[in-house]
């Protein structure tokens, strides 16, 4: 099965199906040479969603409660991200394992146009034991909302 041209998957997903949204401006700043966002920025927003994201499901927002590592990434571009944009960043858990769990994302521009989907893995870690880490009941509840379902 071939997957339909980016054009044609502004509105592919419902907003349902990402239930967190996260607000991302594209700033000057962001631009390489070539006048759009630079490749590595998509991470930047993903990034700050997903932090929004633990935040609002743990209930903690200090560093320290930061207790999961990336162990897998993956990008795709569909469009150019250009300046100046106010985009949103969706946001759904695609798959949760013992100790790990894998995120999905979605960048649109005005109108719902998809520029970039992608996906994160991560997997739960005690720093001072030096080692994966079970995912507490609590926690698993919240990102099984999140699920888009």
């Amino acid at each position: 099965m071939t997957e339909p041209p980016a054009s044609d998957r502004a509105a592919e997903a419902p907003a349902h199906a990402f239930p967190f949204e996260y607000p991302v401006s594209v700033r000057f700043r962001d631009l390489d040479p070539m006048g759009h966002a630079h490749h590595s920025l998509p991470l930047i927003y993903f990034e700050e969603a997903r932090a929004a994201f633990w935040r609002r499901i743990t209930g903690r927002d200090d560093l320290e409660s930061i207790d999961y590592v990336i162990a897998g990434v993956r990008v795709r571009f569909l469009e150019r991200v250009r300046f100046p944009l106010s985009a949103k960043v969706g946001l759904r858990v695609a798959r949760i394992g013992n100790s790990s769990f894998s995120i999905e994302y979605e960048l649109r521009g005005p109108g719902g146009r998809l520029l970039v989907e992608g996906s994160t893995d991560q997997v739960l870690y005690d720093y001072d034991a030096g080692r994966s880490k079970v995912i507490p009941r609590e926690i698993r509840r919240e990102l099984e909302a999140a699920t888009g379902a």
